[in-house]
């Protein structure tokens, strides 16, 4: 019903019994667009009735700000009024989304912070670089104003940091209130982690002073599930049984999401069963727990007979039937459900648009989760995640650098999730300088604390070359987890350092670190990559004989490839077979084959190739390392042979490129590569240099080289691979005794190894060379690897 378009209100002088006010709000009630509040404002106003009653002021801005009205125009009503109260106020603290720290005062009480807090929560400065320091200053006058202590307060505060991911500031806010009430204490459970809201729970009920409800173990409950944690949650399930709080319909939920998340979808079902009339949030909750656990059957039934029982689904409902966990093989679902998104017009909803975007990014249709992303109207923290994360994980690494550049160009502030996938990224890719540059953000928002950042940290300076930094992050580290040793332990592992993995490993073990099929994995990899044949032995020993962990594709694969390095080719194959059957795949077969390829074996290299054919017939590495070994050999008919199988298949094998960035700019060369604006440059420099070389007594490897060339030409074809350009430009770049690094995608090959040990003599430089495998250090004519890659 609109207000109509005359309105005739009786004068305050003949209102004894508040009829004016009454008509005021319920006018205001009534008014459905800005249009009909401007009415009833340019009434109040002309009449003077505006300036003389704070509740219908109050009452009216509330409904401005209700229906998004521009934060100027809230400003104005408040400031034409001219002795505002307390309510006038904080109406105005509520509505506004950013901190006016002026407007608290001049008598603030606990409402005014609180409403303060919670308006800075739900509106966009959280998610920019002034929601901490607009968080902080809040907080320092809340303080000054004697309200620390104020459990509304403080409440409201900590719901703040937790939104900013300032989860110590959360706890400073706790800690400062000396008796904290049930709300509080709900509100610290539901923004902690899954392990920090367990152990603060059993603090609370140890205390015995605060009475829990049902939202205490809702929240208890969701952090057992997020560290599936069956045996507290089943403790939680007997504690509101003994406190009548069981049956509570937000408590069994919770119940329920956590046996499905533990895999228990028979205890899910069987409480979802025993409710007398499920409600949206039941449905939501078990649809979730079938697709979590990979019944995505059994979760689209469940929508259908939501669908049929008269509910309409939610955005809830669609994140949970979307199938992100198991995409493979539901592609036709997934456009289905696409499809009634947006025949519901739940497309412009941020949680919908995010699970459509993880899913075709899981998928690997990046184009069709790119077109999602740009579509939100509105992208929150989780849908940037979600594409720069796909794009890592795709292996798309530069696209998602480039869209994590452009979130700060927006001036989005990331958090942990953000800048871990994009460290991911830069790992992946190579690049330090776009490495040290969130190295510089992490700082920035002092992220340092958080152990999964720093881990991530860990990882991109390791497999950027530069293990020494890897290392003294890693020692600054108060919270390590296991997974945080893993990264240094596989780091030292990548640059061939087995003795220090091996170190560092024992030192995990005296700290008594319980350590998973990963940490295993990074042994074994070092001590591979570092010829410690015995070591690596007993560490698989251990892991499966002492710690009882089935060994999987990855660790048989280090084993072969342990062994076969070392020239035990008979052990290595007679190993295969002691494996268990769903850990003998193309990576044992492959890896026993390479290392035919470094000692000559081509009656046993036939054999596992014959595997690696059955298995991954369309792999054209697998017939290129065979025919290298024919050739190697001069066995050239049977090395033509194995070439025109390709050929027939149409295989291509990938082509080899090298990356070196100069200052902050990446160059990709190719072998033969006369693209580069600088190549006639590169190629006179690269003569020279291999003048000196030869000088040195340098001689190129030619044997796996075509056969069907002259000698002559091989040795052009290996002068210009694309590492030894690579090598040649960032000489020519940078100055003398600068340190050299690129990055091969492919495995080097054994004349660019050896040309690069000449050319670190010559030139007197460091060179560091990440391949396909791990990284090699060039120094004084000798590589770290010592000749064993």
């Amino acid at each position: 019903m609109a207000p109509p378009s005359r309105l005739v209100l009786p004068t305050l002088a003949g209102d004894p019994g508040g009829a004016l006010r009454r008509s005021y709000h319920r006018l205001i009630a009534l008014s459905s667009t800005l249009r009909h509040l401007d009415e009833v404002l340019a009434v109040s106003l002309a009449s003077g009735h505006y300036a003389l009653d704070p509740a219908p002021a109050t009452a009216l801005l509330l409904r401005y700000a209700s229906l998004r009205a521009p934060h100027a125009h809230l400003l104005r009503l408040f400031r034409a009024f001219p002795r505002p109260d307390r309510f006038l106020r904080n109406a105005l603290l509520r509505s506004l989304p950013s901190l006016r720290p002026h407007l608290l005062f001049p008598c603030p009480d606990s409402f005014s912070f609180a409403f303060a807090a919670t308006s800075l929560a739900s509106s966009s400065c959280s998610s920019r670089g002034n929601g901490a320091a607009a968080a902080r200053a809040l907080h320092a006058l809340a303080v000054a104003a004697g309200y620390a202590a104020d459990a509304f307060v403080a409440s409201s505060l900590a719901k703040l940091y937790f939104k900013l991911s300032r989860m110590d500031d959360a706890r400073k806010v706790f800690d400062a209130v000396p008796s904290p009430d049930t709300v509080l204490w709900n509100t610290m459970l539901a923004g902690m982690s899954g392990s920090e809201a367990l152990e603060a729970f059993v603090r609370m009920v140890e205390a015995g002073r605060v009475q829990t409800d049902s939202t205490t173990l809702a929240s208890v409950l969701r952090a057992a599930a997020e560290v599936a944690n069956m045996a507290m949650g089943r403790c939680v399930h007997g504690y509101g049984m003994k406190c009548g709080l069981a049956e509570h319909e937000h408590v069994v939920t919770g119940l329920m999401s956590l046996y499905a998340k533990c895999g228990d979808m028979d205890c899910a079902r069987y409480l979802f069963d025993r409710m007398e009339d499920p409600d949206l949030v039941a449905y939501n909750a078990l649809i979730s727990g079938y697709s979590v656990n990979g019944m995505v059957d059994s979760s689209a039934e469940l929508f259908k007979e939501l669908a049929a029982s008269g509910w309409r689904p939610n955005s809830s409902t669609l994140v949970a039937v979307i199938p992100v966990y198991s995409p493979f093989g539901h592609e036709l679902l997934a456009r289905c459900l696409h499809g009634f998104v947006v025949k519901a017009r739940l497309d412009a909803d941020a949680l919908v648009s995010t699970a459509l975007t993880t899913l075709y990014c899981r998928l690997n249709d990046l184009e069709s989760a790119r077109s999602m992303f740009d579509a939100m109207p509105e992208k929150t923290m989780e849908s940037w995640n979600a594409m720069i994360s796909g794009y890592a994980q795709n292996g798309l690494t530069e696209m998602a650098v480039a869209l994590f550049q452009q979130m700060q160009t927006l001036n989005v502030q990331p958090n942990p999730i953000t800048i871990s996938s994009t460290l991911s990224a830069c790992a992946q890719l190579g690049a330090m300088s776009m490495g040290k540059w969130v190295h510089k953000i992490i700082a920035k928002e002092k992220l340092e604390l958080n152990v999964y950042v720093m881990t991530a940290l860990i990882d991109m300076y390791a497999k950027c070359g530069s293990i020494t930094e890897a290392r003294s992050i890693f020692d600054r580290m108060d919270n390590k987890n296991v997974v945080s040793w893993n990264a240094m332990i596989s780091g030292y592992g990548l640059h061939g350092q087995g003795a220090e993995a091996l170190k560092l490993y024992k030192t995990m073990l005296d700290a008594h670190i319980l350590p998973t099929s990963s940490t295993f994995l990074s042994v074994l990899y070092a001590c591979s990559h570092g010829g410690l044949v015995d070591e690596g032995r007993t560490v698989f020993r251990v892991m499966t004989n002492e710690y009882r962990i089935t060994p999987g594709i990855e660790h048989c694969t280090c084993m072969v490839d342990l062994l076969g390095r070392a020239g035990k080719l008979k052990e290595a194959f007679e190993l295969i077979f002691e494996f268990p059957k769903s850990a003998i795949g193309s990576g044992v077969w492959g890896a026993l084959l390479g290392a035919c390829m470094v000692h000559k074996d081509s009656d046993l290299a036939k054999l596992a190739s014959q595997k690696l054919f059955e298995l991954e017939s369309e792999n054209a590495g697998y017939y290129v390392l065979l025919s290298n070994l024919y050739t190697s050999k001069k066995r050239y008919s049977e090395a033509a042979v194995v070439r025109q199988e390709a050929k027939n298949r149409k295989l291509v094998k990938t082509p080899g490129c090298t990356l070196i960035e100069i200052g902050d700019k990446p160059h990709v060369f190719m072998a033969g590569d006369r693209v580069h604006p600088q190549s006639e440059a590169i190629y006179s420099y690269l003569e020279k240099l291999t003048a000196k070389m030869i000088e040195a007594g340098y001689q190129p490897v030619t044997e796996a080289a075509l056969y069907d060339v002259e000698e002559e030409e091989k040795e052009h074809m290996v002068k210009v691979h694309s590492e030894k350009l690579a090598i040649a430009f960032g000489l020519l770049s940078t100055e003398p005794g600068t340190e050299i690094r690129i990055i091969k995608n492919l495995r080097v090959c054994l004349d660019c190894h050896n040309a690069t040990q000449f050319i670190s003599k010559v030139t007197q430089r460091l060179i560091v060379v990440r391949d396909a495998s791990r990284f090699h250090h060039f120094r004084d004519g000798v590589c770290s690897c010592g000749d064993y890659w």
